[in-house]
């Protein structure tokens, strides 16, 4: 349920199957919160749509023909892209999923899922959260190797807690819940595991704690 103070979450769908777009589009045009600005089949399009419109957050299907999602992820980080990325797919390989996380993608979100979850997924995401499908989070701790980083800083029983629940793809609210505290208190939390590791967001923070952090958690 929306109110008219619910800022507007724009979206560009990007999947080269017309009939899901569409599909895609009407679904999520029920929600008052939620407006498509743009959907496209191929990377050039959708950096067409993004130099003339702007976009929150783009759904972005991982295979569009010949091109693959780091393609347009390359791209449109290369054009100064500020907004997030959704992957939408049916279904990728470990080694993929690793890869886009890497890229800085926010969430990887498979289209079996329901529509209630995906519209929940985008709020998360919008709202500066990372949603990865637990399936992936296994392949993700086993790809990045332990780095030795003498700069490293200690992170308390806290920030560890935090940051092991921020892996799993916990919201602020579900986080609170597991460590009996309020949201404010998971947000603070964060703000100092963001400056800890020097980052802005949560798809930062994941890269560099398993980057460098691996061994703490």
């Amino acid at each position: 349920m929306t109110d008219a103070t619910t800022p507007t979450i724009r979206l560009l769908i990007v999947d080269d199957h017309v009939m899901f777009r569409e599909g895609l589009t009407r679904m999520l045009e029920r929600e008052g919160d939620l407006r498509i600005v743009g959907q496209c089949a191929t990377t050039k399009e959708a950096l067409g749509c993004l130099r003339d419109i702007d976009a929150d957050v783009v759904l972005l299907d991982v295979d569009l023909g010949p091109e693959r999602a780091l393609d347009f992820i390359s791209a449109a980080g290369n054009r100064g892209f500020q907004g997030r990325v959704l992957i939408v797919t049916a279904g990728i390989s470990e080694q993929e999923a690793v890869q886009l996380v890497g890229a800085g993608v926010a969430g990887i979100l498979h289209k079996q899922n329901s529509t209630e979850v995906l519209c929940n997924t985008i709020r998360q995401i919008a709202g500066g959260e990372v949603c990865l499908e637990k399936a992936y989070l296994g392949s993700l701790f086993r790809s990045v190797g332990r780095t030795h980083n003498t700069r490293a800083v200690r992170l308390t029983d806290r920030d560890r807690a935090v940051l092991r629940f921020t892996l799993q793809g916990l919201s602020n609210r579900e986080i609170a819940e597991r460590l009996e505290v309020s949201e404010s208190a998971v947000k603070a939390s964060l703000r100092q595991v963001f400056g800890k590791l020097k980052v802005r967001t949560r798809a930062q923070a994941v890269k560099v704690a398993l980057e460098q952090y691996r061994d703490q958690l």
